[in-house]
């Protein structure tokens, strides 16, 4: 995403800033927003979520999650799937007062136009989003849409792909994962758009070592 390589296959007017982002930048009373993905300290109570670290998954009935992950443990995609349609997320690191996601987008943007791909601009739930054609790994043509939500120093990309990019109906549950997403940030200096620490929760990290080959 961040690279200035063009794109090979679908694996990996201005937005308004995102209710996070807005309270991040006040000093009056926290104001929880309508919808996530949600900062650790607005998270809704009892919902059940798959703790990845700085990425906490609600669990949706209907949503398979797939992780790949490295022997240590760490996690290097994660990518919800629900019919024919898939959604991956990533979260990395942001400025506390400025979000990162009209810079970025602009980049892509410029990038895939550049190498010759359908893409566009589209105002969405989330304000402005990316809406291109990929080639699969097979050469065919893949609708994705990117997402961009700028929270307290974070910031969210899901990348939804297949027929939910153009027509949310098709896979609501994806959107539902989006909404329901949680972040939770450390305190440790990161650099601007490196990647937040996610990983496999231990007994899952036990399990993915007892089953890699000799």
């Amino acid at each position: 995403m961040f690279s200035r390589k063009r794109p090979r296959h679908v694996r990996q007017d201005d937005a308004p800033q995102s209710d996070a982002l807005a309270y991040s930048m006040t000093a009056g009373d926290p104001q929880k927003p309508e919808f996530g993905p949600w900062d650790e300290q607005w998270a809704p109570e009892g919902v059940a979520r798959l703790d990845l670290g700085s990425m906490q998954i609600p669990a949706v009935e209907g949503v398979e999650v797939r992780v790949q992950a490295g022997q240590d443990g760490s996690v290097e995609h994660v990518v919800l799937v629900s019919g024919a349609g898939a959604v991956e997320f990533g979260v990395f690191a942001a400025p506390r007062t400025d979000g990162i996601w009209d810079e970025v987008r602009a980049e892509m943007l410029q990038e895939m136009k550049a190498g010759g791909l359908t893409v566009r601009e589209e105002h969405g739930r989330y304000g402005t989003e990316l809406v291109a054609q990929l080639p699969d790994p097979q050469g065919q043509l893949v609708d994705v849409r990117y997402v961009g939500v700028d929270g307290p120093r974070w910031f969210v990309r899901a990348t939804f792909q297949g027929p939910v990019a153009t027509d949310s109906a098709v896979s609501p549950v994806l959107w539902e994962c989006l909404e329901g997403l949680v972040v939770a940030r450390d305190d440790e200096p990161r650099p601007v758009r490196e990647p937040l620490p996610v990983r496999l929760p231990a007994e899952m990290a036990d399990q993915a070592q007892q089953q890699q080959p000799d």
